[in-house]
Formats: C-alpha cells, sequence, structure tokens
C-alpha cells in the first residue's frame, strides 16, 4: 500500500472531457488523461484491502489493480505495465470502453467515490506505448502446430496472441474488410479509435499472427478444410444476431438495426465505401429504441451526424440514482447511468412499450408507443410489466434505430456443417478446457456466453489458449 491515508487525503478525480460544443463536430475521442501528478495521488487512494474485491470480484481478467496502482503511485511504470500485461492482452482497449466492473466492487465505493482504476489502467499502457516499453513478444521455439481462429475481435485476438507466444502458427480469418470485429466496426470512434487497435495489430503481426480478412468460413473456405489444415480451431465470431422488434410497420423504410447504422459511419470514418443504402441522421428527428450502451452510441452517432432531435426510449423503468436495498455492494449497481453521449443532449423516456411504426408511402413517420408499469420479483426473480389504459400516445420519426441487442451466435454454414452443440439460448456449448462438442473445435466469448462485455471476451480468449495448449500437448 503506497498511502496508509491516501483514501482520506485524496478525493476522486475523474479525467476531462472535451467541451460539448467541440466535440459534437467530429468523431475524435472525448475523454482527456489526467497528468502524472493527478493519476499518483488516484493511485494513492487505493487501499489494497485485505479482500480486493475489485481483483476477487469484480474484474473478470482477473487483474491485479491493487498491485499495478502500488506501481503508479511509486512511480514504478514498467512494473505495472508487466502487471497490467500479465492478465490483459488490450488494456488500451478495456481502458477506454470497460464499464468498471472493478469500480463498482471497490472498497470505497461502500460509502466513499472508487478509485479510478479504469483510467489509471489506461494510463499505465499509453505510458508503455510512449515509452517504446511495448515489443513483439516471440517464443523461444516452434511447436509445428497450427492453430485457425474464426473471428477477429476481441477473444479471437486474445487467443491468438496468447497461442502465437506459445510457439504455434497462428492464422485468424475475418469476414470483414478490416481486422478487429466488434471492435473495429461497432464501437464509435469517439470512444475508441481505431488507430488504437491497429497498434496492437502490428505488434501481432510481429509476433508472428497471420490475419486473413474477407474470407468467410462456411463460404470461401469450408471448416472441414480448416479441420484437416489445422491441428485447432476457434470458434470466436461473437453473437451477431440481433433482437429485432416484430410489430406491425416494421416494414417501413427510415427503421434500422443500430449495428448497420453503427457500421456504417465506423467505414465512413476509415474512408471505406458503405452500402447502397445511406443511413445517416442529419436533419432527421431520431428515435433510439433500446437504453444501453448501443443505444447510447447511437445518440452520439446520430449528433455528430447533425440530427434535428434524438430520442431514447428503454422498456425498463429509470433506475434509481444510487443503490437500492435489494442491490448492495459489491454488486454491479444498477444506477442511473449519464453518459457522454447523453450529455450532447437527448430525451431519455423509460417504460415505454413501441406497439407500431406508422408510416405513409412506405417510409416511417411516427410511432406508436405507450407506458407500462412493472411489477415487483417473482417466485423465479423475475419482473413483469402490464400496459396501462390510456397511456398511448404517438412520437415523430424520421429514422428509428433498434438498439435492442442480440440473441446467440449465428446458426449458419459455420455451426451446421459441424454438429455443434448448443444450449437453450443458441450459444455454444464447451467443456472446462472450450472444446466444443466437436473434438479440436474450440469456442470463446460471445459466441459461448451469448452477448456480453469485452472484458470477458479477452478473458475467454485467453482461457481458449490456455484450453488448446493442454489440449496440442497430448
Amino acid at each position: 500500500m503506497g498511502k496508509i491515508s491516501g483514501f482520506l487525503d485524496y478525493q476522486r478525480k475523474n479525467p476531462d472531457k472535451r467541451p460539448v460544443a467541440q466535440r459534437i463536430h467530429d468523431f475524435d475521442e472525448f475523454e482527456q488523461l489526467l497528468s502524472e501528478s493527478e493519476i499518483r495521488q488516484q493511485a494513492a487512494r487505493c487501499m489494497d484491502c485485505g479482500v480486493p474485491f475489485c481483483h476477487a470480484y469484480g474484474c473478470p481478467l482477473k487483474n491485479r489493480i491493487p498491485d499495478w496502482n502500488d506501481m503508479v503511485y511509486h512511480g514504478h511504470w514498467k512494473r505495472a505495465l508487466n502487471l497490467l500485461h500479465s492478465t490483459n492482452n488490450f488494456p488500451e482497449i478495456t481502458g477506454r470502453i470497460c464499464p468498471d466492473l472493478c469500480e463498482a466492487s471497490c472498497t470505497l465505493s461502500i460509502n466513499q467515490s472508487a478509485v479510478t482504476s479504469r483510467h489509471i489502467e489506461l494510463q499505465i499502457i499509453e505510458r508503455g506505448f510512449r515509452e517504446g516499453w511495448i515489443q513483439p513478444e516471440k517464443p523461444a521455439q516452434k511447436t509445428g502446430n497450427r492453430v485457425a481462429i474464426i473471428g477477429s475481435g476481441p477473444a479471437g485476438l486474445a487467443a491468438a496472441q496468447q497461442l502465437v507466444r506459445q510457439g504455434h502458427e497462428v492464422v485468424v480469418f475475418e469476414q470483414t474488410d478490416r481486422i478487429g470485429g466488434l471492435l473495429r466496426y461497432g464501437i464509435p470512434d469517439f470512444k475508441l479509435k481505431k488507430s488504437i487497435i491497429d497498434r496492437r495489430l502490428q505488434q501481432m503481426t510481429n509476433e508472428g499472427v497471420i490475419f486473413e480478412s474477407q474470407v468467410r468460413v462456411g463460404e470461401d473456405i469450408s471448416i472441414h478444410y480448416l479441420q484437416r489444415s489445422f491441428q485447432a480451431v476457434v470458434i470466436a465470431t461473437g453473437a451477431t444476431v440481433p433482437r429485432d422488434l416484430d410489430i406491425p410497420g416494421r416494414q417501413l423504410k427510415g427503421i434500422y438495426l443500430a449495428m448497420d447504422f453503427l457500421i456504417q459511419q465506423n467505414r465512413r470514418n476509415a474512408g471505406d465505401l458503405v452500402a447502397l443504402e445511406d443511413i445517416n441522421a442529419n436533419e432527421k428527428k431520431v428515435i433510439v429504441i433500446g437504453g444501453g450502451d448501443t443505444g447510447a452510441d447511437c445518440v452520439g452517432t446520430a449528433k455528430r451526424q447533425g440530427a434535428t432531435s434524438i430520442t431514447q426510449i428503454e422498456l425498463l423503468p429509470e433506475p434509481p440514482a444510487s443503490r437500492a436495498f435489494y442491490n448492495p455492494w459489491p454488486t454491479l449497481p444498477v444506477i442511473l447511468k449519464t453518459s457522454s453521449s447523453h450529455e450532447e443532449g437527448c430525451e431519455r423516456l423509460w417504460s415505454i412499450l413501441t406497439k407500431e411504426f406508422i408510416g405513409d408511402r412506405q417510409t416511417v413517420q411516427k410511432l406508436r408507443v405507450m407506458k407500462i408499469a412493472w411489477s415487483n420479483l417473482d417466485n423465479n426473480g423475475q419482473s413483469q410489466f402490464r400496459e396501462i389504459i390510456n397511456s398511448e400516445f404517438e412520437l415523430v420519426a424520421d429514422l428509428v434505430l433498434l438498439a435492442t441487442g442480440f440473441i446467440h451466435v449465428e446458426h449458419g454454414s459455420l455451426v451446421h456443417d459441424l454438429g455443434l452443440a448448443l444450449d437453450t439460448c443458441g450459444n455454444i456449448v464447451i467443456n472446462a478446457d472450450y472444446m466444443t462438442s466437436v473434438e479440436g473445435v474450440f469456442a470463446g466469448g460471445d459466441a459461448v456466453t451469448g452477448p456480453s462485455l469485452v472484458v470477458k471476451a479477452i478473458y475467454q480468449g485467453r482461457q481458449v489458449a490456455e484450453g488448446i495448449n493442454r489440449y496440442l500437448k497430448f
């Protein structure tokens, strides 16, 4: 523990953000870095608890948070970097977009503000890149084994880096134009600029990872070919099947899935060609259905495109401002959160059920919605809602974005050709070593868990690599 009284001497300081009036006119990252003196003070607030819940309970990667906080406070940045990389392949990504699970379970957050662990993590990794400490890590010898990884999102990339460092030959297959999967196309540039991904991909290329883009496994090449050509195959394709909204009027023009909207803007920013149908919020009244992170990303993107108004509607009730009695520390707090996108301007409506899309000449013009009331949890821990009579009203819309989440991995030729076992939710079933029901075929990330967090996908990618190493040794 660096300073015994640090949590008493210093208050939490969040990193500054670029002014709203400035940042809504570009797609540059909005968050700025604290100074070195400020970040060392923030690290001094870490109490080095006897039971570090941030590490043991909160962080899916089991990041050694108190250890690298202590190193930062004492100015041992390179040692902090080594500790950080011992559990996390891509802290420059989680340091930007992780939802701070560690901070929710920080002991200080019982009655004070948590340690700014996410931002300290970001500072460590950026210091490492600036100082030139992050170099390719090549194995002492090659194993002669080949591993194919299908999907280049966080799970696939984490598995690839871990495996190539063990001496295996690793080839990553990605169906889109560029490597990165969800990180590349699903997250707006104002949260994660894509040069951050390219910087890490260059390191992985120098380590020996081979990247093959614009390849659809199951169509361009068969999965059986990969089974014959590689000693192990990893499915890390994510949970890409969207949850649609099957209500009257869904066929009208002007209604799009959120990911189609976000992907198109990321492609514009990269200078790539977009689809023939241009999805743009400029001078439009935008309705975003869904109150999660993807919905917030749509709000921020629509704002930058020049929407005249943005309304975000959510089926669930408005969360409380502070933890409820049934949501105690160290569980993830279900409280009202205002993202950077919400700060930029939008109206938020809660407990709203969309009943119908209404349009003229085949184009959406309005939504018919109604208010609902939620009941208390039943015996199964589920909450039910009822429609409130005579509460219907209409919302004007020129563009509707469905940010209603995802269901499971795509059940296409890849899953069917292998005959993979699936659970009741449609996710791929694995054993303790992350092997599927087919010998030599492994899976990890959202393809296994269903839609989840980037930090959890990285952890599963690392676990997949461990499972393959054990498999290839026998």
